[in-house]
This record gives C-alpha cells, sequence and structure tokens, in this order.
C-alpha cells in the first residue's frame, strides 16, 4: 500500500518540474527565433531589391535582322529550329526580330542573335574548332561581337555573342541542343569535329 501512495507524489513532482521546464523552455525559444529573425530580415524596405532591378536591361523592341532568301532545304531546317528555340538562352529573354522569324531569333540586350541558313563559315583548315553539346563550332571576332557558326549540320547556323557576354561558347549550349534535334549533321565536316 505504501507504493500506491508514493507513486501519485513522483507523478506530481515529474509533472511540476515538465511544467517549469516548459515555462523557462518557451520564452527561451521564442526569444531566440525573434533574435534569428530580425538578424535574418533586412534592415529596411530599401534593402530589399525592387522587382525592376534587373542585372541587364531588356528593350522590348525588334532586333534588327536580315532575311535573306533560302532554298526549300534550309528553310524547312530552319523552320523546325526557331520553332524549338528556347525562350531563354541563361538569362536572356527571346525578343522579337525585324525580319524572318522563321530563321532569325535574338535574345537579351545587347542582342544575342541566332541566324539560320546562308553561306558556310570560310576559314582555314588550321583553325581551331569548338564542340558544344554535339555541335561543332567555329568562332570569328566581328566588330563588338563573337560569330559562332555551325560547322557540321546541313545548313549552318550563326550566332553573334556581343563582347559583353564573355566567353561566347557558353551561350551556345542550349541552343546546341536545340540543332542537334533539329538541324541534321553535314555529310562532311573538319577533322576536329570527329567525336
Amino acid at each position: 500500500m505504501d507504493e500506491k501512495d508514493t507513486s501519485p507524489r513522483r507523478d506530481g513532482a515529474s509533472r511540476r518540474a515538465a511544467l517549469w521546464a516548459t515555462l523557462v523552455a518557451v520564452p527561451v525559444t521564442v526569444a531566440v527565433a525573434g533574435f534569428t529573425f530580425a538578424k535574418l530580415a533586412p534592415e529596411s524596405p530599401e534593402a530589399e531589391p525592387s522587382a525592376s532591378a534587373s542585372p541587364r536591361a531588356q528593350s522590348s523592341a525588334p532586333v534588327e535582322m536580315p532575311a535573306p532568301a533560302l532554298a526549300e532545304r534550309p528553310t524547312v531546317l530552319c523552320r523546325a529550329l526557331m520553332s524549338q528555340l528556347p525562350d531563354n538562352v541563361r538569362e536572356l529573354p527571346q525578343r522579337p526580330v525585324t525580319a524572318g522569324p522563321e530563321q532569325n531569333a535574338a535574345y537579351g540586350e545587347p542582342a544575342l542573335t541566332v541566324a539560320c541558313g546562308g553561306n558556310p563559315a570560310e576559314f582555314p583548315p588550321t583553325d581551331e574548332v569548338w564542340k558544344v553539346n554535339q555541335v561543332c563550332w567555329h568562332a570569328a571576332e566581328e566588330g563588338d561581337a563573337t560569330v559562332l557558326t555551325t560547322v557540321d549540320r546541313e545548313t549552318p547556323i550563326r550566332v553573334r555573342v556581343p563582347k559583353s557576354y564573355e566567353p561566347p561558347l557558353q551561350w551556345v549550349t542550349s541552343i546546341s541542343d536545340t540543332i542537334v534535334s533539329s538541324v541534321p549533321s553535314a555529310k562532311q565536316a573538319p577533322s576536329g569535329c570527329s567525336a
């Protein structure tokens, strides 16, 4: 019977101890959470980035691009390519072009442009070519941009990368993926393009 008499006292003492521990722990936890939140929150509303702030200003004006007449096969391939190009190249959103949306595309400001069709790149056999995601590119400097031209596809694709986007090859990764799925390989390609 003595055991039954002492059990409720121990339970009562345990409950009081647990209640005191809770009464102390809850305010301490709230204080620590408040302190952490205050340290992580911006000091003032001005410190928060505004919705209009962006690393690159984006123009909505169409990008001036020529649209030379293409033969039937390049026209079909270019339409397939343009229909599958991504909406963004890295962080650059697509923009309208002045002519030939079935063979031209543009991204960002300053504009990175993609032109499909036309004459193949001419370059000495000693020039380097670069393979990016199974597409072989030749790079040529042209004014304030690097022009990358495919050299292993049925129809050439030119990507003009402004100097402010250096290094240029990083910009053709997603474009190369689209080229592989829409423009077949040429029967002949420079020796540096072999796998």
